[in-house]
């Protein structure tokens, strides 16, 4: 006889087995689970007991896959024997259902898990330790065989954010949009110590910024506050890592569809994003510019599939948009001579003046 085990304590190992040594395509009999918990949780238990267990979790909600078959048993009485056909004197058989090959089906796939890693893995905005312990329960979420190939992923970067109060920026934040309250905080920036410091007012004192919050979104490996610096009418960019001693003030936000670019309209992230790639703060504007034929892809990777195509030959293609000036701007700086802006004019003239500017920037270092 086996000795009787705590009913949730056998529960739980049974749980914990399947968690960590089963998944589509790595499955366990009853005897493997029987096995398993002999040797590394000291615990005895019967063919009865395991598949009782596994029922009582499938009834919990557990999805819990397992092959049926079916065989022939002799039927026994109260002591224990064969009972026998009296006609016939052999023994009488019934159908035993056989429960086998179980596994626990997961949430995520392997490939989903790989997917969030990878996106943690390349953020630079989440701080080492935290990205660290989000990588490790995200393995947690599947099987031991999951962890084994993760020696080919790659290591974490080490220029990631060291701002130990991230998430509970993103607490804040998130409160302060539920509860739409105006935020204050001290905001950081790089010196040539390679170190953060608090950004200074020009009397030197520590600046603060009090602001309307609207959204916060990713864009490149950062994360970034979309809002409304007081002072002013128009949107700006915080990055959140980058943001210090946070408070919730009791004074209301500004609304979104008050501000002067705005529209008279609520905030749509996804265009919004759409028309700041590089998350710059300037108006908006329709602009032209003309491209080299390989740099389609480019144009529909920053600037979405609304763009409009004219005028293709074999020299490049004319694309017009409506998007973040100094987006555009900077794009046409990064490219050039394979982006040519055409209108507006202001714009052109503007990008035209700093490539002169460059130019002889450049020649002057002779």
């Amino acid at each position: 006889m086996y000795e009787k085990q705590p009913k949730k304590l056998l529960i739980m190992n049974i749980l914990d087995i399947l968690q960590r040594y089963t998944d589509e395509d790595h499955r366990l009999s009853q005897k493997d689970i029987i096995d398993i918990l002999a040797n590394e949780y000291d615990m005895k238990a019967d063919r009865k007991s395991i598949r009782r267990n596994i029922m009582n979790l499938m009834d919990c909600g557990y999805g819990i896959e397992y092959s049926e078959s079916i065989r022939m048993v002799p039927v026994k009485d109260k002591t224990g024997k064969p009972v026998l056909d009296p006609k016939t004197g052999e023994k009488v058989m019934e159908e035993n259902s056989i429960w086998s090959d179980f596994y626990l089906v997961r949430k995520f796939t392997d490939s989903e898990l790989r997917l969030l890693i990878d996106g943690l893995l390349f953020s630079r905005h989440i701080p080492y330790s935290q990205c660290k312990e989000l990588v490790e329960k995200i393995e947690d979420l599947s099987s031991e065989y999951f962890r084994s190939r993760l020696k080919y992923i790659s290591t974490l970067p080490e220029d990631k954010s060291d701002n130990k109060a991230l998430f509970y920026n993103i607490d804040q934040i998130d409160e302060a949009i539920r509860t739409k309250r105006k935020i204050r905080f001290k905001y950081l920036e790089y010196g040539t110590d390679k170190k953060m410091h608090v950004k200074k007012c020009e009397d030197g004192s520590e600046r603060i910024y009090l602001i309307s919050p609207y959204q916060m979104a990713a864009r490149e490996g950062k994360y970034y506050l979309i809002c409304n610096y007081d002072k002013y009418d128009d949107i700006s960019n915080y990055r959140v890592d980058r943001i210090r001693d946070i408070e919730i003030t009791d004074e209301p936000w500004k609304p979104f569809e008050k501000l002067k670019w705005a529209n008279k309209s609520r905030l749509n992230l996804s265009d919004y994003m759409k028309k700041h790639p590089y998350m710059y703060s300037s108006e908006d504007v329709q602009v032209t510019f003309r491209v080299v034929l390989p740099m389609i892809s480019d144009v529909i990777d920053l600037f979405g599939t609304g763009v409009r195509f004219s005028d293709k030959d074999e020299t490049g293609v004319t694309v017009t948009t409506t998007t973040n000036e100094r987006a555009v701007e900077q794009f046409a700086l990064n490219y050039a001579p394979d982006v040519m802006v055409l209108r507006p004019e202001r714009l052109r003239e503007k990008i035209v003046e700093k490539l002169k500017m460059a130019v002889k920037a450049y020649g002057e270092k002779k």
